[in-house]
């Protein structure tokens, strides 16, 4: 019995944990808008937004979302998992709002890889398919930010930073306060925690967590390369998919920041957008929530010149449009249509897919 609560345990820790980042992200952002921002000027920043150009971008991000679908489905049948393509979609949209909404341990990932493995026998390639899945999007993602912060940016952001009053420095003496007390807090809570037995253990849970974690995933990467070497043309898709369509999101969003008036190029936004989307890949929040945001503003304000109303604007319409895209995947949820067949009374009837049967499922 104690070793079942022991993951249990865990897993309370750690959503904890990120509820407490996004609280904290939360206020601390509340703050920020209502002293260096204002809300009044945040306002008459939203109201000048295009309706149009905001459902253009709206409309770029859900169809790149179901391409990425797509991405996911040829994965699968590279490894000879048959499943229909709107069925990948759908399984898609349902991890993609469990990723943006729910607080809980279970991510859309590992929603994905249940749905698959359940229904078939090759168990193995299928949570493989999710994970690599996963690291086409990211390596993708890294690449973009790289090449343009190589091709157009390298030199420019420091001259930028540290010119005339608005540089790095400055921002970390104007918020010196902020930055001391958050250091004291985490040394404190620290301190508590050693102080204690039970502090004690769950510091050390907490590294055993990261050290299993960390080797699952080496072990998981290993595995990946060995079965996907096989299937190097899945793989180089599967890329150049997922880099045009980041491309095509990020450039859709350059056009939102010009209608607010940002008048950074697209360059910066292909390297800013990337770095925070990693960033935001990172399980310390939920959903990247207050990561993203709080990196990409500072992006915008200290490399870019960008002011702070409409950087603010700019990275709340972009969680507003990651948010509006996952709706799709609550009501999928709702109706269960990310389970085949019709259903005879209501949702009852409504039967279980086998993903490696001679006729895929609808």
């Amino acid at each position: 019995m104690p070793d079942d609560r022991e993951p249990k345990k865990s897993r309370s820790i750690f959503l904890f944990i990120r509820i407490a980042v996004v609280s904290c992200g939360i206020i601390a952002g509340i703050y920020w808008i209502s002293k260096e921002v204002g809300w009044d000027n945040l306002a008459n920043t939203f109201r000048s937004i295009n309706l149009g150009i905001f459902a253009l971008v709206l409309g770029v991000f859900i169809i790149a979302q179901i391409i990425i679908g797509l991405r996911w489905w040829i994965l699968l049948r590279s490894q000879s998992i048959f499943i229909r393509f709107w069925a990948a979609v759908r399984l898609y949209l349902l991890g993609w709002f469990y990723n943006n909404f729910m607080p809980g341990s279970v991510g859309g990932d590992l929603l994905r890889a249940w749905y698959v493995t359940k229904h078939t026998d090759k168990k193995f390639e299928a949570v493989l398919s999710v994970f690599v899945d996963r690291v086409i999007g990211l390596s993708s993602t890294l690449v973009i930010a790289v090449f343009f912060y190589l091709l157009f940016l390298r030199g420019k952001g420091l001259e930028i930073t540290y010119s005339g009053t608005g540089g790095f420095v400055s921002f970390i003496t104007q918020y010196k306060s902020v930055f001391f007390w958050g250091i004291v807090i985490i040394i404190l809570v620290l301190c508590v925690l050693l102080l204690h037995k039970k502090g004690r253990s769950i510091l050390l849970k907490a590294c055993l967590y990261i050290h299993q974690a960390s080797l699952r995933l080496i072990i998981k990467f290993r595995d990946a390369i060995v079965i996907y070497c096989k299937k190097p043309l899945s793989i180089l898709v599967a890329f150049g998919l997922t880099v045009f369509l980041q491309m095509l999101t990020i450039t859709a969003f350059w056009l939102l920041g010009r209608n607010i008036g940002i008048q950074a190029g697209v360059k910066y936004y292909y390297v800013f957008f990337t770095l925070t989307w990693v960033l935001g890949a990172v399980p310390v929040s939920i959903g990247g929530i207050v990561v993203v945001e709080g990196m990409l503003a500072l992006m915008f304000i200290k490399f870019a010149g960008t002011a702070k109303d409409a950087a603010s604007t700019l990275v709340l319409c972009q969680r507003a449009v990651w948010m509006l895209a996952s709706l799709p995947g609550a009501v999928i949820h709702l109706i269960g249509a990310h389970l085949p067949g019709e259903p005879k009374n209501g949702l009852q009837g409504r039967k279980d897919f086998f993903v490696d049967s001679k006729s895929p499922v609808d």
